[in-house]
């Protein structure tokens, strides 16, 4: 058989074929993530992995990676074929971006792209992402005022051709990060993993007989669409809007959302929203549609897998210099502080449509201790730079408790302690779920974690901080509680800020409460079941942060 075609094979055929690009695409994200130097892609998952047709339409992604990555490197695609177009493409190439607006939205994210050729022919394009520990400039925080100030700045370039990898590229990328090694080998990872995707698309075409992959393409696409217009079909008709009210850098940040379900689908359009900020917390409009999409998605199609046609319907618009659709050289670098809100913003949307189906607001921006400073012995200023990932808790939904120390919407796992000391000169003593920090209610919202660190080496380290949720808490829902307050400070009293460069002095600890998960209803109307769990939860989680202090103070002895 030459071909694809929904005529020539059964829908069971067709449905095997499409599970087996999946499965596909989820080992091409495996191979990433363990040939990963940074441990944020190895131990946390920030990353991406998905086939593309030849139009840059997303068949299949991987269930592992973050939706940031994944939708913004969608439409990264489509890019790459703007620039290196099909006829030109050979054998052997590689292309690769950090353009943040080409890219999925900030320069500490490489995108690589890769087409795959069956008996001389095209027939699809491998892409992934990852996020890079260290891309120089002045470091991973919110403090560049332009985005020449955030790191090397790769605009679309071949990383390799015809086969030889472009050592001019590598050597500039060498020579602009604190990390060389650790980022070299990313960069080989990302290529690497492509590979494999590649290896197994061929095997899968040469099992099923296909010489192209278009009569598949169109039939998952068409198939994806159909469904979720379906689910937009049994949907309220309207429009709703939502405000919420974010921490920013030097003064809050006003988000405004209006949301519209018709026959053709949902838009969500972001005018009134605050303009740019003059640091790097803005956020490209292809991540904003990235988190947007994803946030309407889990209510309206959880079960529809994410590709080009479950993404048609679902369309987002910002106007131009808002802090939602930021223009170069506008910096970015923490565009998830405001990015990774915008689920909840649409669900607050949603919550006035369909309020049976939709949480209440969570932590929602990932916090990432991202920590650098000297080590012992060292010459270097930098001798270690590392984000450590932490999380708060999710919002309470309709039906159950929200989750712990849980990302949502990132999906972004938290770096175990032991990964993080086994390579950085600090000591974590504490780090456990805050004990009340979820808003009460029927139903309660997730916890957030305490967490203490000190140096292990007697000398400082920098923070650059870039954290929400301190100011404005989660907001509880029909009588719900708030969630808790995110905090950052010292253990020797002093209160940090929430976002910019600071120092952790030697012989003080750095303390970390992330923000609880917002309630909802009335926590007089809370099952005594449930009441139950909660008091023996809360034992369980005092019993075991006593057996780690005394396991830590031991230790110490």
């Amino acid at each position: 058989m030459t071909n694809v075609t929904s005529s020539g094979l059964d829908q069971i055929r067709l449905q095997i074929m499409w599970n087996r690009l999946i499965a596909v695409v989820e080992e091409q994200a495996q191979t990433l993530m363990r040939t990963a130097f940074s441990p944020i892609v190895r131990e946390a998952g920030d990353l991406s992995a998905g086939v593309f047709d030849l139009s840059g339409r997303m068949l299949a992604q991987a269930v592992t990676g973050t939706p940031g990555h994944v939708n913004s490197m969608a439409e990264s695609v489509k890019h790459f074929i703007a620039a290196f177009p099909p006829e030109t493409m050979a054998d052997g190439d590689i292309y690769i971006t950090n353009d943040p607006w080409k890219g999925t939205g900030h320069t500490n994210d490489f995108v690589v792209t890769t087409p795959v050729f069956r008996k001389g022919r095209l027939v699809a394009l491998f892409s992934c992402t990852s996020h890079l520990m260290d891309i120089g400039g002045i470091g991973f925080g919110p403090d560049a005022t332009d985005v020449y100030m955030e790191g090397l700045f790769i605009p679309m370039l071949k990383l390799a051709e015809r086969g030889k990898m472009n050592e001019t590229l590598m050597a500039m990328i060498r020579a602009n990060t604190r990390l060389p090694v650790d980022t070299v080998g990313d960069v080989y990872s990302l290529a690497a993993c492509n590979d494999i995707g590649a290896k197994r698309l061929l095997e899968m075409m040469d099992e099923f007989g296909l010489e192209s992959l278009d009569g598949l393409a169109d039939f998952i696409c068409a198939s994806s669409r159909r469904a979720v217009l379906a689910e937009i079909a049994r949907l309220p008709k309207g429009s709703w809007t939502n405000r919420m009210v974010t921490d920013g850098y030097d003064a809050p940040i006003e988000l405004v959302a209006c949301l519209t379900v018709s026959d053709e689908g949902i838009h969500v359009d972001y005018t009134g929203t605050s303009p740019v900020s003059g640091k790097g917390i803005n956020v490209p409009i292809a991540y904003t549609t990235a988190y947007t999409v994803f946030g309407l998605g889990c209510i309206v199609a959880a079960r529809i897998p994410n590709n080009a046609g479950s993404l048609g319907p679902l369309t987002v618009s910002a106007p131009e210099d808002c802090i939602l659709n930021a223009q170069p050289p506008a910096p970015v670098l923490s565009r998830h502080v405001i990015g990774q809100m915008l689920p909840d913003v649409v669900f607050g949307c949603l919550r006035q449509a369909i309020p049976d189906r939709v949480p209440a607001e969570g932590t929602s921006c990932i916090w990432n201790l991202n920590v650098r400073g000297p080590v012992p012995g060292g010459t270097g200023k930098y001798g270690f730079s590392m984000v450590v990932t932490s999380n708060g808790g999710t919002g309470a939904r309709p039906d159950k408790d929200g989750l712990s120390a849980t990302a949502y919407p990132s999906g972004v796992r938290g770096t175990p302690v032991e990964i993080a000391e086994s390579m950085l000169p600090v000591i974590f003593w504490k780090k456990e779920l805050r004990s009340d920090s979820g808003g009460a209610g029927r139903t309660r919202g997730g916890l957030g974690q305490d967490i203490e660190i000190e140096s292990a080496a007697g000398l400082p380290f920098e923070l650059l901080a870039a954290f929400d949720r301190i100011d404005h808490p989660p907001r509880g829902r029909d009588g719900g509680a708030d969630g808790a307050h995110g905090y950052l400070g010292l253990s020797s009293g002093a209160k940090l800020k929430g976002k910019g460069f600071q120092m952790v002095p030697p012989g003080d600890r750095l303390v970390v409460r992330t923000p609880g998960g917002a309630g909802i209803g009335p926590a007089t109307e809370r099952p005594s079941e449930a009441l139950a769990r909660d008091l023996r939860d809360e034992l369980v989680t005092r019993e075991a942060a006593n057996l780690h202090y005394g396991w830590r103070s031991s230790a110490a002895e």
